[in-house]
């Protein structure tokens, strides 16, 4: 008899089970080509032990998928009747189906990576994202099999895994919503629960961890407010709030310690400028048999080529990025340069690029659009709103940075020219602006 479940062990979830057409899925060349593309780009130079890849992250969004919804469509957990007209029948045909659906996307989800995940994501043509990559594997003919033995809908997949912003055409259901929210959602989706603790794990700092089991446990299908008729979407009950903003503040710790660090930025732009100069037309391909031949390892032995023939193209971001001489970081943001002028530093920016060309000098910054993180609360007298239950999500900082960087022959230079020009660049722009 053929064995029907199997068990991966994992260092965050302990084990991850799945059946046999869930095992082949996880077999596919689409989900193994995964093992070979890093979580973190190039992280591992500043933290060493995060070495890990999107293959056991996609494996431990399944395991998350699976038990969100086996709590989201409890009989016992569907407080509300409006959920209750939305989900199907516990354990019938079609509840099983959906189970295999969201886990299947869960997997899947990440399927459309470039090398080295997010550092290459604006290289693509026509302004695409890695969404379109996934949508177009899932739905492939060479996946057909899989979602044929499981019987589901290769479009049903593709919707979850990218969600309606990405995927487009016929509107999404309600049912729909809640599921694909169940993976990519801003609040509880289990993406962001899974590389949270997983890259604090390997990253080797408690930034990312917090109570998750008891998230789960707590996760409820609720209106997004006590008014008939409103939309569902997910929420928690009352005793899921503290570790809701224990997740929320974990996501801020870890991209203002982490996925945001000087040295990670700098190696992504290194990282970027070796593609630009190494892919034809400095662009990823949209080919599908060309996306699966194409993973970090093809693309470390150009980079380790190029490192060491001056003659190849990109040869100078290979040899920075091989021999650990990434540029240094020259200034950033502080609350007093702020409080004269915001974008002061652009303003050194561009003063520094006019100054030394931009072949030595680099700046990147963001600053998150400002949003209201809200979700819906289930208590005893009622559905209320997390904003106005919690100060916590009223307190939760921004997260922003500016960082110039410089070329390390340029870097006592610029710093000397920054230091002896800086109140002239502030004066002039203050007496611009006025």
């Amino acid at each position: 008899m053929k064995k029907r479940r199997h068990e991966f062990r994992d260092p965050i979830h302990t084990f991850i089970t799945l059946e046999t057409d869930e095992r082949k899925v996880v077999d596919s060349r689409q989900v193994q080509r995964l093992r070979h593309i890093h979580q973190l780009a190039l992280t591992h130079l500043l933290y060493p032990g995060a070495t890990h890849r999107r293959f056991e992250h996609s494996l431990g969004v399944m395991e998350l998928a699976g038990r969100v919804y086996d709590i989201i469509t409890d009989p016992a957990n569907l407080v509300c009747e409006q959920a209750r007209d939305v989900v199907p029948e516990h354990k019938t045909f079609d509840h099983e189906r959906w189970r295999r659906v969201v886990r299947m996307a869960a997997l899947c989800h990440d399927i459309g990576h470039l090398p080295f995940s997010h550092a290459g994501e604006d290289l693509l043509p026509e302004g695409k994202k890695h969404e379109h990559l996934t949508r177009a594997l899932i739905e492939s003919d060479s996946m057909r099999p899989y979602w044929d033995a499981l019987n589901v809908k290769a479009s049903d997949v593709a919707r979850l895994a990218v969600g309606p912003a990405k995927y487009g055409g016929p509107a999404f259901t309600d049912w729909e919503a809640i599921l694909t929210e169940v993976i990519t959602g801003d609040a509880f989706g289990v993406d962001r629960i899974d590389y949270l603790l997983r890259d604090s794990h390997h990253a080797g700092v408690a930034y990312g961890k917090f109570d998750h089991n008891r998230l789960i446990q707590n996760l409820r299908i609720l209106p997004k407010s006590q008014e008939e008729g409103c939309e569902l979407t997910l929420g928690v009950s009352r005793g899921g709030l503290h570790a809701a903003e224990a997740l929320l503040l974990a996501r801020y710790f870890m991209y203002t310690q982490v996925y945001l660090h000087p040295v990670r930025r700098v190696y992504d732009h290194h990282l970027v400028t070796f593609f630009k100069a190494a892919l034809p037309r400095g662009q990823f391909s949209l080919d599908l048999e060309e996306h699966l031949n194409t993973t970090d390892n093809e693309m470390l032995a150009e980079l380790a080529t190029a490192a060491r023939d001056p003659t190849r193209p990109g040869h100078v971001p290979a040899r920075i990025i091989s021999e650990r001489e990434h540029f240094r970081l020259l200034y950033e943001r502080n609350p007093s340069d702020l409080s004269l002028n915001t974008d002061v530093a652009k303003i050194f920016a561009e003063a520094l690029t006019s100054q030394f060309s931009g072949t030595y000098v680099h700046y990147t910054g963001y600053r998150e659009k400002g949003r209201v993180i809200d979700f819906p609360v289930w208590t005893r007298s009622g559905v209320c709103s997390a904003w106005d239950m919690s100060d916590i999500l009223q307190r939760l900082p921004v997260v922003a940075f500016d960082y110039i960087f410089v070329a390390r022959e340029k870097h006592l230079e610029a710093e000397k020219w920054l230091r002896d020009n800086r109140e002239r660049l502030l004066t002039t722009e203050a007496e611009t602006e006025s």
